[in-house]
């Protein structure tokens, strides 16, 4: 089975499953909590365009969790911007935020590139927390965060906010599976694969790693303003660096540098967590636990562990033959692992 159509099997199941959920259950509580995954799921797809797709561990990335949850309570409730308004700057300062944290980051790789985006990250939460409290409400943060008010709809409802934010994250879920699937996308990964090649064939790899960065942060700034929206208040938590480890655990929890693996490791993660919060309140070391087990036993988390097994699965219309001895593919020449040539056709 080829990943695009494990990748539409997944958009399938994840559709009716959205659909279907509001039919089973009326639950504020289900509504909510479905809503808080696809907001969270909203995020960590952004950051594994960075993570896996990149190949690069960012531990900054709280920080447009926050600039998009503070730029809409801000702009709506204490300006009286319309919500739309909110939303599109939280995207935009989002973006900004990545821009300026990648003109310093990316001048580095490696840990060191995961430490600045951490000191960078740490800075603002502390602005937020202490320097800026006029304007962020410190630790007390901001309450009464809006939500949209449009056609006459009552989005305080969970159900009508359910659906509102279940179009949204179809719509970022369609877009990054058209940016993984073109030639943007391939050539991103070929960075991650063989970053020297994709330079010989003439690409702006710091460049191309600048733009994934903002497009990230842009996702992760509409994330922020999700959330803020669900909870109805934003404080400076969503700024700390736990919360960029939280979107690290999940993703690796899912599969990193799959389309889908985020998704299912946001639901895995907040299932456990709310399951685990109710009955001991060390939970959230339970969890390390849990994190550190499927690491070791499911290395490609729990979707990239189940796309080897489908690729390991004979194919059916393969006729049966004597095996033969082939020699490996030179790293030169296979495709899978370098940049695609420029202009669309593979380089020899």
């Amino acid at each position: 089975m080829k990943e695009s159509r494990f990748n539409s099997l997944g958009g399938a199941l994840c559709l009716a499953i959205v659909v279907a959920l509001p039919f089973f259950s009326k639950s504020d509580f289900v509504l909510n909590l479905a809503t808080l995954v696809m907001v969270w799921a909203i995020f960590a797809v952004g950051f594994d365009l960075v993570f896996g797709a990149l190949g690069m561990v960012s531990f900054g990335h709280a920080t447009f969790l926050g600039l998009g949850g503070y730029a809409l309570a801000i702009l709506t409730q204490r300006y009286g911007l319309p919500y739309s308004a909110g939303l599109s700057a939280a995207i935009a300062l989002g973006a900004l935020g990545a821009w300026l944290m990648s003109f310093f980051a990316l001048r580095v790789s490696g840990i060191f590139f995961a430490l600045v985006t951490l000191a960078l990250s740490q800075l603002l939460f502390i602005l937020a927390d202490s320097k800026l409290r006029s304007l962020t409400g410190g630790a007390d943060g901001i309450p009464g965060v809006a939500r949209p008010d449009a056609f006459g709809i009552d989005f305080f409802s969970s159900l009508n906010f359910y659906v509102f934010v279940a179009a949204i994250f179809a719509l970022v879920m369609g877009g990054v599976a058209l940016l993984r699937a073109s030639p943007f996308g391939r050539v991103i990964n070929g960075i991650r694969q063989n970053e020297i090649r994709c330079e010989q064939l003439g690409y702006d790899v710091q460049r191309l790693r600048q733009l994934t960065f903002v497009v990230s942060g842009a996702v992760g700034g509409l994330a922020g303003a999700l959330l803020a929206s669900l909870l109805l208040f934003v404080n400076p938590q969503m700024l700390h660096w736990t919360t960029s480890g939280d979107v690290i655990i999940m993703t690796l929890l899912g599969g990193a540098g799959t389309l889908w693996g985020p998704v299912v490791g946001v639901l895995v993660f907040e299932l456990l967590k709310e399951w685990m919060s109710s009955k001991t309140r060390y939970w959230y070391g339970i969890l390390g636990l849990v994190f550190i087990i499927a690491t070791i036993y499911f290395p490609r988390g729990i979707v990239g562990e189940l796309q080897r097994l489908v690729r390991k699965r004979p194919s059916r219309e393969a006729a049966p033959s004597e095996p033969e001895l082939a020699a490996p593919p030179s790293p030169a020449t296979n495709s899978s692992m370098t940049c695609p040539a420029r202009g669309g056709s593979a380089k020899p």
